[in-house]
């Protein structure tokens, strides 16, 4: 499963999307320095059990996430997603 990484306006965090658009959770810095795995909707059985956080980098939540839906993270430039899906 593909999924595309957008950063959220104003806030330590990601989105996580399929590429069909539908929200898959996102990756929140908290506290600074840490990053975790909150997944949602399609994402919550298919990462049911990996491991969420904390992780030390951005990259090393990803690469968790491609390695348990053996697909590939990737990143998108921009903010919100412009209907405001989240």
């Amino acid at each position: 499963m593909d999924i595309d990484v957008t950063p959220k306006s104003g806030a330590a965090a990601w989105l996580l999307t399929d590429l069909l658009g539908r929200p898959m959770g996102h990756v929140a810095e908290e506290p600074a320095g840490e990053f975790r795995i909150h997944p949602a909707g399609q994402a919550l059985l298919t990462m049911k059990t990996m491991k969420c956080g904390p992780f030390k980098t951005l990259d090393d939540a990803l690469a968790e996430i491609e390695l348990f839906t053996r697909g590939t993270c990737r990143r998108v430039l921009g903010g919100d997603p412009p209907d405001g899906e989240a």
